[in-house]
This record gives C-alpha cells, sequence and structure tokens, in this order.
C-alpha cells in the first residue's frame, strides 16, 4: 500500500497547498475587516461617555478600556476601583491575535495559610470579608499603566481626564447606587473617610445629590501625573499602606513595590462553528466554560426539549464547579491538569455519567461536600473599535464596595479579595463557592477568579461579553454563549432569563420566567430543586459585530447601564 499511497500523497501536495493559501487568504480577509461602527457597553452611561470620549480624541480601544476603567471607579463604586484587580482579554484587529492581562490581586507578603481561622479551627466570621485582613494587593492600576504605554495611541494621563473630571465636579447619584450605599450603610460607616465621602449629613443621599470625591480625584491625578510608580513605589502607594496598617491590615511598602501583573496566553476552545477565547487561571471561569461547551458538544442539543437541554447545561456545570473545587489555583503556585480538564476525552468521560432522566446528586460526585453557610460585586465592561480592536474586562473590588473601608486621604476603598481564597478546605466563602489546597492562602499567591471576560468568533462575526456576578458568572456567559451561537445578538444575550449550578448548594438558582412551569415540573421530576436567583447578581455587557455590517452595544436591562454605538 506504501508504494502506492506515497505517490498519491505528492500528487495532492499541489493542492493541499493550494487548499492552504487559500485558508490563510480568508483569515486575513477575516483580519482586515473593520466594523463600520465603535460600540462600547458598560455598567453607567457616564463611564461608557468617557470611553467613546477618548475614542473621539484619537484613541484606540485600549485607550477607551482605560478611560471606562477608570470611571467605573469613580461612577460605579460598589464594582471596582483604584483598591480592586481585575482581567482584560485584548484583541488586536491587524493582527488578529489576543492577550490577556492579569491584573488580579494578591495576596499580601505577611499573609498565612490559617490566617482567617479561629481557635477552634473555624473560619471567623467576617474576618475575610469586612477587615483590612481582607484586602489583596491591587493590579488594577498597574493594568492601566501597561496597557495605555504598551497598546494605546494616548497617554493614561490622557485617559485618565474624564475620571478625573467626574471625581473632582461629581455627578449625580442615581437610584441603584441610593440602594448600594443604603445596602452597605454600616460597612461604609466605619471609617471617617467612609462617612465624609458617601453620606450627606449622616445620611444616605437622595437620589440627584450631586457626590464629589476629591480626595480620589487627588489620587487619580497623582497617578495621571506621575505614573504608576506613584501607586506602587511613591507618595500615595505609602500613604495606602499606612491607611490599611491603621485599619488592622498587613500591607507593607514592599508588596505594593512587588506586585507585577502578568500577560498570559488565553484559553481557546470551539463549541459548533464557533472559536471561544477566554480567560485561562487564575480565572475558574474559562476552563469551566470551555469544559461545559465540550460536554455539551456531545449533545444534539436542537433535537431536544428545553427541558432536556437546560437539564444537560445544568448537570454540565455541576461538574465543571466540581474540578474547581478540586483543581483549581494560581498557576505559579499550583500544578493541576488543565489540559485533561479541556480535552475532548475528559468531557466525554463527564458525559457519560449524565443521565438524560436523573439529576445527580453533588453528593455523588468525588470532591468535597458538607453545610454551606450564607454569604457580590464586580463590573464588566466590552469595547470594540473601527479598526476591530476589542476589549472584553472584568474588574472587581470582590463584594459590594469591597470591604468598604476606605484608607484616609486617598479616596480608595479596599478590596475583600482574600476572600476569593479558600480559607479553610471545603469551607464555603461568600459565594457558597468551596475549594481545596490548590486555593489556600499564600503570601503573594492569586486567588482563584470565576470573571471569565470571553470573545465569541465565527463565519458570522463577533460578540465580546462578560458579567459581574461572583460564582454566578461562568453560568452567565456560558448562557449568552449558546444564545449566540442560536443566533441572538447583544440586545437578547443580556436579556435572557438566567440558571445556574456551582455543585454547591446542590440546587438550581434561576430567575422568574427562566423555566415554563412544564420546565420547571420535568426538571423537578428529574430531581432538581430551585432556589431564588439573587437580585443583585448579574449585569452583563455585551458588544456583537456581524462581519455582515450590524454593531450592537447593550447593557443589562435590569441595571442603569449603556450600550452605545457611534
Amino acid at each position: 500500500m506504501m508504494t502506492f499511497a506515497l505517490p498519491a500523497a505528492r500528487r495532492l501536495l499541489p493542492a493541499l497547498f493550494l487548499v492552504l493559501c487559500c485558508l490563510l487568504a480568508a483569515g486575513a480577509r477575516a483580519d482586515e475587516r473593520k466594523p463600520p461602527q465603535a460600540a462600547i457597553a458598560s455598567a453607567y452611561p457616564l463611564a461608557t461617555e468617557a470611553g467613546f470620549e477618548v475614542l473621539e480624541a484619537g484613541g484606540n480601544a485600549f485607550d477607551a478600556a482605560v478611560a471606562v476603567s477608570a470611571a467605573l471607579n469613580v461612577v460605579e463604586p460598589r464594582g471596582s476601583g483604584m483598591g480592586g484587580g481585575g482581567f482584560y482579554l485584548l484583541h488586536f484587529g491587524s493582527e488578529g491575535k489576543a492577550v490577556f492581562v492579569d491584573a488580579r490581586e494578591v495576596a499580601p507578603a505577611a499573609a498565612t495559610r490559617d490566617m482567617f481561622i479561629g481557635s477552634d479551627g473555624q473560619p471567623v466570621p467576617g474576618r475575610s470579608t469586612d477587615t483590612a485582613l481582607a484586602a489583596g494587593i491591587p493590579g488594577e492600576p498597574a493594568a492601566w499603566a501597561h496597557i495605555a504605554s504598551k497598546y494605546g495611541r494616548l497617554s493614561m494621563a490622557q485617559s485618565l481626564q474624564p475620571a478625573i473630571r467626574l471625581a473632582r465636579e461629581g455627578y449625580p447619584v442615581y437610584a441603584r447606587l441610593v440602594n448600594d450605599i443604603t445596602r452597605k450603610q454600616k460597612a461604609l460607616e466605619r471609617t471617617p473617610d467612609g462617612k465624609r465621602i458617601f453620606f450627606v449629613k449622616g445620611a444616605v443621599p437622595r437620589e440627584g445629590h450631586i457626590l464629589k470625591q476629591r480626595d480620589l480625584a487627588r489620587s487619580l491625578e497623582l497617578l495621571a501625573k506621575k505614573g504608576p510608580d506613584e501607586y506602587y513605589k511613591g507618595e500615595l502607594g505609602r500613604r495606602l499602606v499606612a491607611g490599611v496598617r491603621q485599619l488592622g491590615g498587613i500591607w507593607s511598602t514592599e508588596d505594593l513595590a512587588n506586585y507585577r501583573l502578568v500577560e498570559r496566553e488565553p484559553l481557546v476552545g470551539s463549541y459548533r462553528d464557533v472559536r471561544i477565547v477566554t480567560a485561562p487561571p487564575p480565572s475558574s471561569g474559562g476552563i469551566a466554560l470551555i469544559n461545559v461547551l465540550n460536554i455539551l458538544g456531545g449533545y444534539q442539543l436542537d433535537k431536544l426539549d428545553q427541558a432536556a437541554r437546560k437539564h444537560l447545561v445544568i448537570e454540565s456545570l455541576r461538574r465543571a464547579h466540581r474540578d474547581r473545587a478540586e483543581y483549581l489555583g494560581d498557576p505559579a503556585f499550583v500544578r493541576f491538569p488543565i489540559e485533561r480538564l479541556l480535552s475532548a476525552d475528559y468531557a466525554a468521560g463527564q458525559r457519560a455519567s449524565i443521565r438524560i432522566d436523573k439529576a445527580t446528586p453533588s453528593a455523588m460526585l468525588p470532591g468535597y461536600t458538607g453545610d454551606s453557610s450564607s454569604g457580590t460585586s464586580t463590573t464588566h465592561f466590552s469595547v470594540l473599535d473601527r479598526e476591530g480592536n476589542r476589549v472584553a474586562a472584568s474588574l472587581t473590588l470582590n463584594a459590594w464596595f469591597g470591604t468598604g473601608l476606605v484608607a484616609s486621604g486617598t479616596g480608595i476603598l479596599l478590596n475583600n479579595e482574600m476572600d476569593d481564597f479558600a480559607i479553610k478546605p471545603g469551607a464555603p466563602n461568600m459565594y457558597q463557592l468551596v475549594g481545596a489546597e490548590a486555593n489556600s492562602v499564600e503570601p503573594r499567591k492569586r486567588p482563584l477568579s470565576s470573571m471569565v471576560p470571553t470573545f465569541l468568533e465565527s463565519g458570522r462575526g463577533v460578540a465580546i461579553l462578560g458579567s459581574p456576578g461572583g460564582s454566578y458568572i461562568p453560568s452567565m456567559v456560558l448562557l449568552g454563549t449558546l444564545n449566540w451561537v442560536d443566533g441572538a445578538d447583544a440586545e437578547k444575550i443580556v436579556a435572557a432569563r438566567r440558571f445556574h449550578h456551582q455543585y454547591l448548594p446542590d440546587s438550581v438558582a434561576a430567575e422568574t420566567g427562566a423555566f415554563t412551569e412544564a420546565e420547571q415540573a420535568s426538571l423537578a421530576a428529574r430531581g432538581h430543586s430551585f432556589r431564588p436567583w439573587p437580585a443583585t447578581i448579574g449585569n452583563m455587557q455585551v458588544v456583537t459585530w456581524d462581519y455582515e455590517g450590524r454593531v450592537v452595544a447593550a447593557s443589562d436591562p435590569r441595571a442603569p447601564g449603556k450600550g452605545i454605538v457611534r
């Protein structure tokens, strides 16, 4: 056979070479496509406008990302800021490649494995969420400087101007912010600066009150004028460390000086004809997203009724979150089987354990089980410029306003990202997520995150998506992906009803309308139990671009964000 096959292969080489050239040319043409308009979707209109202000000044999507990030720091203080961190997924339109900027917070050098455990061997309530010990070393200012200098067209100082103006001159307090401050009132009142900034004569401000943040404006101005060294090695950093230590924290000036963001290769997967570009560890969400899609890829979902389809989504999410609890952590500290977790063979094995007619109790899966305690805030924005550059960015302080503590004289809220570590194996965090030693507290370690900024790409076009929502984030991005595969645009994706499963607690969280009565009855008959979707979770920001020409930017209708196309 070899004597016949080899000449045949040689005769095929010119044809194969021609096909390869055609495919490369098609790919080049795809990369050269330019959207007819730019688009930004963010959690508040003033932040979206800040991004467009920078675009119209000659900036690109990466400059706009710095502007939107800094503006959200001012106008959506519950979700992100100079005291937090995040992930930026960048795509370069002219090159057709992507990079992941990891600006995740890290544990201080003085952090210890049992720092949140009491003398009884149990987690001390509130220590990992409400105290200055809960604050990790921030990465967001480092990301602004890095993205501006390496990928932007404008200086960071130029891109920070809208945020500086908003902080100095103020903006009208909106209804959701009134609710946010009311919800976190006790925490915000614990520092003199928190009381002065967020309250009016000791009371929660009314809607329409002009909220000015002069200390934050000065901090932003210092960052703009002197660059990131002012935050990580200069007077602003020393003031921040002093404020943290005054509140009982363990930061040092060396912690700030030693902070390093990391550029990583994004994870890449596929589902049907869609290429998924998403977040690598220390995000757990990207692995979960690709793993679930690998499992679902073995079914003909379009041949199933909706109840069966949703059952399979739930069962796939259950297994992905079990893996998160068992394996995942900071890749600089922990080795875990990422290739196996993302492989088709592994997904096939998980699929073999799923019954179409019956739910699998989480207790029957190997891993951590136990009681879950009761126990969100992050922000996301999506950007597309006219050159096809894209940004999907998810930023966080962790809980609403983080710890709620403001470092004196800085206007900067402290995060409580240390709660994203597994403070004790098997013990749930505020999102009821459990974890193992892989995600234990260690000095200079990054905690796991559920944030999953994502790009979807196919012959149809592109989607840029992500959401806040703690442990619920991967489910929302998954459902958005499935909806986009089925033909939905940004507006339909953000409006769709949502459901979620995370291994523990062993129940399905569902928005009203996520299941019809018949579907819920069918799922209940399979053994699923249900709980309400928390009203405060989820604020998707999505941009879609169909190559035929239509660009859509949509903000979640459940919140006061804004998607704009220009």
